[in-house]
């Protein structure tokens, strides 16, 4: 439709080359734009009630929890640590997965060994958005992890939206073996 409208202008090719080439390049840059719904700042904020929220700790990925880790990932994982807020009731998992090709930023806040809430923070994928909603992440609470290391509860997909599904899901697994993780080196 533009390039029928700008060939009607009759502009020289040069310039309505570089006028497509412009808008091309204007469109490719904003779907590679990261919607971030909440920043982790904003979000630490809202779950705990302290000004400001605890300090973030370190849990180091060693050789056995780097295992662990690949398995429920199904590839290596790309860190060596990942860091965690906590206070004396809950904790907060802030984990990037990829989706299909681009990282989901999402946060966990884990009670008593059980996910009270999961929120996506940021998603970056051009499919699959509408893992963000509360009617799908809803269905995370009260999960735990199973000796196999899968969640207790069987999470529903989202038609067309397969591989944010499983991300979120891995990263909800991953935080309760995270949880565990710290809770057993106590």
């Amino acid at each position: 439709m533009i390039f029928f409208i700008l060939k009607r202008m009759y502009l020289p090719s040069t310039l309505l080359a570089l006028i497509i080439k412009t808008l091309l390049l204007f469109f490719i840059c904003l779907s590679s734009y990261a919607t971030e719904y909440q920043s982790k700042e904003d979000f630490l904020k809202q779950v705990f009630s302290t000004t400001p929220p605890p300090k973030a700790k370190i849990l180091w990925l060693k050789k056995k929890l780097q295992h662990q880790v690949s398995s429920i990932l199904q590839h290596k994982p790309g860190f060596l640590r990942t860091r965690y807020w906590q206070s004396a009731e809950q904790t907060v998992w802030i984990i990037d997965e990829i989706g299909k090709t681009k990282p989901i930023t999402t946060a966990v806040v884990i009670k008593n060994k059980k996910i009270v809430l999961l929120k996506v923070l940021a998603f970056r994928e051009s499919r699959g958005w509408e893992v963000k909603h509360d009617f799908f992440t809803d269905q995370f609470k009260q999960n735990t992890l199973s000796t196999n290391l899968s969640l207790s509860n069987p999470i529903d997909g989202i038609s067309g939206a397969t591989l944010s599904v499983r991300a979120l899901t891995k990263v909800a697994q991953l935080a309760l073996l995270f949880e565990n993780q710290i809770r057993h080196e106590k």
